[in-house]
C-alpha cells in the first residue's frame, strides 16, 4: 500500500505534468512530448522531485535504438541491466532538481532541499535490488517535469551553480569517479584517457587531475588545445600510433570510453601491472584481443558500471567544495530533446548537453 506523501511543499502539485516518453526502439520519432503524464507518487520511502534540468547521455540514446540487446533479433533485453525493458519509458538520468513530496519513512529533511540523484540504483518501489537499475532506463528519470526516486539515492548538494550547471554532473562525473577508484589512481600515475573532449573524459581530466594525476587526454585533432584548456598535461590525436607517441610501456592507467579498432594500441602503451578500466564503447563494441599481452604484462582489466559505495556521496562533496567545475556545451528546452540527441551524436561538442526542463 502506498503512503500518503508529506505534500508540505510551496507550491500545489498537479495531477498531470509534461514530459518526454519513449514510445518504442526506433529513431527520434520514438520519443514523444506529451503534457498529460500523471505525476508520479511517492512511495513509502521515496521522494518526489521537480525537476529543474536534465543531461544527455549515451545511454539514452543507446537504449532508444537497442543497442544493449546482446542479439539483433532479439530486444527484449535492451535494458542497461540486460532485463526486458517497459514502454512509455521517460529517460534522463543526470536529474538536478527540488524535493516537493516526501514518502512516509523518507526523511522529512530532504523536503524543498535541491538534490542531485544518483542515477545508479539500488532500491526501487522501497525495494532492495540484487541488480542496479538505472534511473531513466528501468524506471522512469528525469526528462518530464516531475520524477520520483528513493531517499536514499537523493543527494542534497549546497552549491551556488545552475540547476542546468549541476546536471551535468551525475551521470559523466560518477562515471569517471568510479573508473578512477576502481583503477586506483593516485598522485604520479601517468593516466591515458580517450574520447577526452565528450561528458565523461572531460571529467576524468578533472577529477583525475585533483588526484594528482599526469592526464594525457586522446581526442580529435580540432580539440587538442581544448581539453589541454580543462586541464590534461599533454593531448593527442586520436588516430596518432600510440606506442610512437607515448612509447610502449609508458603509462600506468588507461580510462577507455572508445574501445573499436584502435583499442590493442591501448594495452600495448600500459606498463607492467598496469590497469585499464572501460565504461562505453561509442568507437565499436567488437575488439581484437592478444592474451599474451594481458597476461605477460601482468594487466589489471576492469569493466566498470555499478558505481562503487560512496563514489556519488564523494562526487556530491567536490562539487560542494567547487573542487571540480561544469562544463555545459548548450542547452535545449524539453521540446527539443530530438535536436538535443542529433547534435550529441555528432561529438562535435565539448562537455555535456544539457535539457532545461523549465523551458517547455
Amino acid at each position: 500500500m502506498t503512503a500518503k506523501p508529506n505534500q508540505n511543499s510551496m507550491k500545489p502539485i498537479p495531477k498531470y505534468m509534461t514530459g518526454m516518453q519513449l514510445t518504442c526502439y526506433g529513431g527520434l520519432d520514438m520519443l514523444v512530448l506529451k503534457d498529460d503524464i500523471a505525476v508520479p507518487t511517492p512511495g513509502p520511502r521515496d521522494v518526489l522531485i521537480k525537476v529543474g534540468a536534465a543531461g544527455v547521455n549515451n545511454t539514452d540514446i543507446n537504449t532508444r535504438i537497442g543497442w544493449y540487446a546482446k542479439s539483433a533479433d532479439d530486444s527484449s533485453t535492451a535494458s542497461w541491466s540486460g532485463n526486458a525493458f517497459k514502454f512509455p519509458r521517460i529517460q534522463g538520468a543526470d536529474v538536478c532538481g527540488v524535493v516537493v513530496a516526501v514518502g512516509a519513512q523518507a526523511d522529512p529533511k530532504l523536503l524543498h532541499q535541491r538534490v542531485l540523484v544518483e542515477p545508479c540504483l539500488w532500491e526501487v518501489d522501497g525495494k532492495t535490488l540484487d541488480q542496479p537499475w538505472y534511473f531513466g532506463s528501468e524506471c522512469d528519470g528525469g526528462f518530464a517535469q516531475y520524477c520520483v526516486v528513493a531517499g536514499r539515492h537523493a543527494h542534497v548538494v549546497n552549491s551556488p551553480l545552475s540547476d542546468v550547471e549541476l546536471a551535468s554532473f551525475p551521470c559523466s562525473y560518477s562515471t569517471a569517479e568510479n573508473m578512477l577508484t576502481r583503477a586506483n589512481v593516485v598522485a604520479g600515475d601517468v593516466l591515458l584517457v580517450t574520447g577526452a573532449s565528450g561528458g565523461v573524459g572531460s571529467a576524468t581530466i578533472q577529477l583525475a587531475k585533483a588526484r594528482g594525476a599526469h592526464v594525457i587526454a586522446l581526442t580529435a585533432a580540432a580539440k587538442l588545445d581544448a581539453v589541454l584548456a580543462l586541464g590534461a598535461d599533454q593531448s593527442v590525436e586520436r588516430s596518432a600510433d600510440l606506442a610512437q607517441a607515448l612509447g610502449k610501456n609508458s603509462v600506468d592507467v588507461v580510462i577507455d570510453l572508445v574501445a573499436g579498432p584502435a583499442w590493442p594500441s591501448l594495452l600495448d602503451v600500459l606498463k607492467p601491472f598496469g590497469r585499464y578500466a572501460a565504461a562505453g564503447a561509442i568507437g565499436g563494441h567488437m575488439v581484437a584481443l592478444d592474451m599474451r599481452t594481458i597476461y605477460l604484462k601482468d594487466l589489471s582489466l576492469f569493466g566498470c558500471t555499478v558505481l562503487g559505495k560512496n563514489v556519488f556521496a564523494n562526487l556530491v562533496q567536490r562539487i560542494a567544495s567547487s573542487a571540480i567545475k561544469p562544463l555545459v556545451a548548450e542547452t535545449f528546452a524539453l521540446a527539443d530533446l530530438h535536436l538535443a540527441q542529433t547534435q550529441f551524436e555528432t561529438k562535435a561538442h565539448i562537455g555535456k548537453l544539457v535539457i532545461d526542463i523549465g523551458k517547455l
